[in-house]
């Protein structure tokens, strides 16, 4: 009898605290919350006051009746805004818990392999403040590995290449062991970044974030190689030139022309990696290939074409966008086993 009753007096959560997403994993009930990492904000009488989360928060955007700003706490998969991560995270527990434990939850956090000791304290430091009992951290590609179903215990080298909003996380494990786990500050924001400059740049438009992401979305790929696939777009924009509305095409070939400088930072971190790890377990890496994990790896063509340009096989794991919380959630569910995966907050 106790078995049953004791998992209503504390509960385990695992939670991937993205730039653009966070998810949370309730263990016994799976993933509860996916949702955006956005906060919505009012100023009353010149002090910021936090009023909804995630999805809510962007419904009640544009159709509050007062003015409400989308603040977004984290940037580059850190915290940006330790006041409104706290309330994010607050919320989100919050709805994650069983109304019927006493105890505050266990959490283990996901977080960029490249956080600084700084970055991992404020992480928690945050979660602390916003609820949980106890914080452990893992960096997300490991995670990702584990969540992509990666036997890491076995594979002689197993690299991820995780990219996600705000950073491209990648790690090498062998035989159970994390040889390297490094972040590239380069991912999904930056890709439409490059596309605001893209088109900045060729057409003397101004268009916004947004409609960058939605190119990426609809038109974009990684290569420029005919694929019989045709999605050309038409963006409106300011005209810098003339200062007025303006409407210009892109297909395909633009946006993998735009995309190529961020697609070529993140060659260039994988091959720094592979060129710095043991001969032999490289040589693991290129024999079983490469998976790909992460929103930023939902691009078109794009493991062909980091397979073209590494010549190394990439393969684009199942549910890319959940495999960091998946893998965390089985990191926490057996965490005896994988205690020597978790991060420390100091190093």
């Amino acid at each position: 009898m106790l078995p049953k009753i004791s998992g209503v007096f504390s509960e385990d959560i695992a939670i991937d605290l993205g730039t653009a997403n966070t998810l949370v994993h309730v263990v016994g009930r799976g993933i509860t919350i996916d949702e955006p990492s956005v906060v919505a904000v009012r100023t009353v009488l010149g002090e910021r006051e936090m009023v909804a989360v995630g999805a809510e928060a962007r419904r009640i955007f544009g159709v509050a009746p007062e003015p409400l700003e989308l603040l977004w706490p984290l940037r580059d998969g850190v915290i940006a805004d330790f006041v409104a991560t706290e309330f994010m995270l607050r919320q989100f527990i919050r709805r994650a818990r069983s109304t019927l434990n006493f105890r505050r939850p266990r959490i283990l956090i996901s977080v960029p392999a490249g956080a600084t000791p700084v970055e991992r304290r404020a992480v928690i430091d945050t979660a602390r403040n916003a609820g949980a009992r106890v914080v452990q951290l893992i960096a997300e590609p490991v995670a990702a590995l584990l969540g992509a179903g990666v036997p890491i215990h076995e594979a002689a080298g197993a690299m991820v290449v995780d990219i996600g909003g705000g950073t491209t996380d990648i790690a090498i494990v062998s035989r159970g062991r994390v040889i390297t786990a490094r972040s590239l500050r380069c991912a999904g924001n930056a890709m439409d970044d490059a596309i605001i400059r893209y088109i900045r740049r060729r057409h003397h438009l101004v268009v916004g974030e947004a409609s960058a992401e939605r190119i990426k979305i609809e038109a974009g790929t990684a290569s420029a190689q005919p694929n019989g696939w045709d999605a050309d777009i038409r963006i409106r924009g300011r005209d810098l030139r003339r200062g007025r509305l303006k409407t210009v095409v892109l297909g395909p070939r633009h946006v993998a022309e735009a995309l190529d400088p961020p697609l070529s930072e993140i060659t260039e971190f994988v091959q720094r990696a592979l060129e710095e790890v043991p001969a032999e377990v490289a040589a693991g890496v290129c024999e079983r290939g490469i998976v790909l994990t992460g929103g930023g790896a939902l691009l078109d063509r794009l493991d062909h074409e980091l397979s073209r340009r590494l010549g190394i096989p990439f393969t684009l794991a199942e549910d890319p966008m959940r495999c960091v919380i998946n893998g965390t959630a089985a990191v926490l569910e057996h965490l005896t086993d994988n205690a020597h995966l978790l991060l420390s907050p100091d190093w």
